[in-house]
């Protein structure tokens, strides 16, 4: 209990029920509203009270719904029968539903580049969209322990990069990598001073589990990635950003869907149409790594052959990775370096 309430507050104690205790699935009469403000607020407001604060409400804008009963009842100055309208089954409309936050939740409870305690908190503003029944069914929700020690300065990063990007401007930043002690280390030049990275930032994806930033390094006319997590020191600078075009591979603009399905490893190297051959039980993983743009032909009842435009670097790791599965056709060379990769791999293994 709150306490005793002023008169003028029962609005806002009527919307915070609504926001607490109400949803699809659990509808308050204006007795339930007015037996719970009762209990927490100590008021007691009458029915009309209650009826014109709810009105009220969704004069204002709130998607509140109700459903409404007509009923006969006598006029209690004529005894005539009369029809008046009765309201109840109230409840406040979100945003998202429950499922939708629940998709959110999944989000960043698997985004490995959120610190656990971070994670944790998102979780928690999530919950509160919804009302507390949706908070008791995810009570059993914990972030996963962080694996290795991700950026605490992440969102201050995703801050700095959202500015730049939209006033187009360059930043600055350290790139950390691991030591043999396991521990973040600031990237080092060939002078053995920390490296520092000037970049025209164009945008944020996400990619197996992490954020990247995709942009230009300066001193290039090439697109790069860069993990957030591992940016450190980041930095708004007043020098603009060099414009998209000038860009190799960006002459037309970016085109975010297109480049993530050509790039399914965060590499930034040439594209060119693919040809690969694989096992038919693979195909459902094939789409979901390539997308259902690609061009499927010479079906067996156990192998097809599947074309796609993608980064070569990227697809030369996939096909390492799915090679008892499938195998690539050409282009020639790409054969080549998966073939001398695998025969690399095998000598790892030769008794």
């Amino acid at each position: 209990m709150y306490g005793v309430q002023p008169k003028k507050l029962l609005i806002l104690n009527i919307l915070d029920i609504l926001r607490r205790e109400s949803d699809k699935d659990h509808r308050l009469s204006q007795r339930d509203i007015a037996d719970r403000i009762a209990a927490q607020y100590g008021m007691e407001p009458d029915r009309k009270a209650i009826k014109r604060n709810l009105m009220d409400l969704i004069d204002f804008g709130y998607d509140i719904e109700y459903t409404e009963t007509v009923r006969r009842t006598p006029n209690p100055k004529t005894g005539e029968l009369e029809e008046n309208s009765i309201l109840s089954d109230f409840y406040l409309v979100r945003d998202f539903d429950d499922s939708e936050l629940r998709l959110l939740i999944d989000s960043v409870l698997f985004s490995r580049n959120i610190p656990s305690g971070q994670r944790e908190a998102l979780i928690g503003k999530l919950e509160k969209l919804s009302s507390q029944y949706f908070r008791a069914r995810t009570g059993h929700i914990r972030s996963m322990p962080d694996a290795a020690a991700p950026s605490r300065q992440l969102f201050l990063t995703i801050e700095v990069l959202d500015e730049a990007i939209s006033r187009r401007r360059q930043v600055a930043f350290h790139y950390t990598e691991y030591g043999l002690d396991k521990r973040p280390r600031l990237r080092l030049d060939g002078e053995g001073e920390p490296r520092r990275y000037v970049v025209n930032p164009y945008q944020i994806v996400a990619a197996s589990g992490r954020h990247y930033l995709l942009c230009n390094y300066d001193k290039y006319d090439d697109l790069a990635h860069y993990r957030l997590d591992r940016i450190v020191d980041i930095e708004l600078l007043d020098t603009p950003a060099k414009p998209m075009e000038r860009v190799k591979g960006l002459e037309h603009g970016l085109d975010v869907p297109r480049h993530m399905l050509e790039h399914i490893y965060p590499f930034s190297g040439e594209t060119a149409p693919v040809t690969f051959r694989a096992k038919r039980y693979l195909l459902s993983e094939i789409i979901d790594w390539f997308g259902d743009g690609i061009q499927i032909s010479d079906v067996t009842e156990d192998e097809l052959t599947v074309r796609v435009t993608v980064d070569l670097e990227a697809m030369r790791r996939w096909a390492v990775q799915y090679a008892v599965h499938a195998w690539v056709l050409g282009p020639e060379r790409l054969v080549e370096a998966v073939r001398e990769d695998i025969e690399k791999a095998a000598g790892h293994y030769a008794r």
